[in-house]
């Protein structure tokens, strides 16, 4: 079989804290592009996404999360400076107290409508799609 150079896959997950609905889990991230970020990463080969969303913020957080909605598939080429990067988002209910650790250097519990965050990637249109499904229960409407 011949190499062909694919999109990679990410996960990203929106998490909630339990007792703290209004707020939502970012993490500042150690790596460049610096800046905040929802909690994330690569999914591994053999590995399905929703296990990827788990580890990752098992990972990053130190939540056990549980996946509760698929928000979306984000897919702009331009999402992620370092490549063309398909993300998967989830929403998820987390238990436990947050701390940072693998790639993230501090973790932020934060109003997702605070328009001041320096966020990294398109985080910000995830949040807003986000603030969108919590409104009206439902995800948001595909990009063209």
């Amino acid at each position: 079989m011949a190499c062909v150079a694919t999109p990679v896959v990410a996960t990203d997950i929106i998490i909630r804290l339990q007792g703290r609905p209004e707020r939502v889990v970012l993490v500042q991230r150690r790596n460049p592009p610096r800046g905040l970020a929802l909690p994330g990463g690569f999914v591994d080969v053999g590995e399905r996404v929703e296990q990827a969303a788990v580890r990752e913020a098992l990972e990053e957080t130190g939540l056990r999360v549980q996946l509760q909605a698929l928000l979306g598939v984000y897919s702009d080429p331009s999402r992620d400076p370092r490549g063309h990067t398909i993300s998967i988002v989830f929403v998820a209910d987390g238990r436990g107290e947050p701390r940072a650790g693998d790639d993230a250097a501090a973790i932020r519990l934060v109003d997702p409508g605070d328009s001041t965050l320096d966020l990294v990637f398109d985080h910000a249109v995830i949040l807003a799609d986000y603030r969108h499904f919590v409104r009206t229960g439902c995800p948001p409407q595909p990009r063209c």
